[in-house]
């Protein structure tokens, strides 16, 4: 937890990582659908860009006492777990998914984590949390319409990204007993682009006009900034305060959305959006309390 917890920080913080996630989704979609570049050559330049903008900050963490671990494997396959999100995240993105309906249904990510941390860790998942999850899930059901003729196997794609992004978390919540959140922030950032390198070369893409560059860079420095906010915010207020501030993602996408795209979302998925929104935060306070009732 913060030392000093600082709410106003916090929540300006969160909501700057909210707002440059928002713009960095609308550049990635203006890039894969304007300008037909690859997600995958999208995703390597960007977060490439961003490993090194964000180099003298991992090199003040300390990154040689950062990268000393028992676990180095396990890194590996949490950062794996991550990119492939990233990837299934972008492809949406690229076919396009409507970022309304992409953010909304990234939000069931919790969702994930609740039923893998009963699952796989073998955490003790009460009925209400259970109750709380599955809600979740229907409110994802409501965003999707699987049953009306407008539903395409695409729209699945950001709940693949939310499923692997729940695997990454449970991944670092296993290997935060031995490892500290600098190493995890530095394996994931150093680790990233190798992947995503893998990936990217079956059709790399250069970018040739100077607008691609421009949209790339500014992606990356966006994607940076994000990162970093989000690390400013965990440590200048607690952690349950400034949890809730994520939500504000959903309404900052839906409005670039429609500046960049034009995209208007149905009423379905504000409706949706709430019982996730209501899940999640049921789901948050629940695993808070935890600590206090086993004392």
């Amino acid at each position: 937890m913060s030392q000093h917890h600082n709410p106003l920080q916090g929540a300006s913080w969160m909501l700057t990582a909210g707002l440059a996630f928002a713009i960095v989704n609308s550049l990635a979609q203006v890039l894969s659908v304007n300008l037909h570049f690859p997600s995958t050559t999208v995703a390597f330049i960007q977060y490439f860009i961003a490993l090194i903008a964000m180099l003298p900050w991992l090199k003040n963490l300390g990154l040689r006492q950062a990268l000393q671990t028992k676990h180095f494997g396990q890194h590996c396959f949490r950062v794996f777990l991550s990119v492939i999100g990233i990837q299934l995240w972008l492809w949406a993105l690229a076919y396009p998914v409507p970022i309304w309906q992409g953010i909304a249904l990234l939000m069931t990510s919790p969702l994930f984590a609740t039923v893998g941390s009963g699952l796989l860790l073998k955490e003790r998942v009460g009925a209400a949390r259970w109750f709380a999850t599955l809600a979740g899930f229907v409110g994802a059901m409501i965003i999707l319409e699987p049953w009306s003729d407008n539903f395409t196997w695409a729209t699945l794609l950001p709940v693949g990204a939310a499923f692997f992004w729940a695997s990454y978390s449970l991944m670092v919540k296993k290997l935060s007993k031995h490892d500290s959140p600098t190493t995890m922030v530095v394996y994931l950032l150093l680790l990233i682009t190798p992947f995503n390198i893998l990936l990217a070369v079956p059709d790399f893409m250069v970018p040739s006009s100077s607008e691609a560059w421009l949209l790339l860079i500014g992606a990356g420095l966006l994607t940076a900034l994000a990162q970093w906010a989000i690390a400013k915010a965990y440590a200048v207020a607690d952690a349950s305060f400034v949890q809730p501030f994520d939500h504000a993602k959903l309404p900052l996408n839906v409005l670039a959305g429609w500046l960049v795209f034009g995209w208007v979302p149905p009423g379905r998925l504000w409706l949706g959006a709430a019982i996730i929104i209501a899940s999640v935060a049921f789901i948050t306070q629940w695993e808070n309390r935890k600590p206090k009732a086993t004392g």
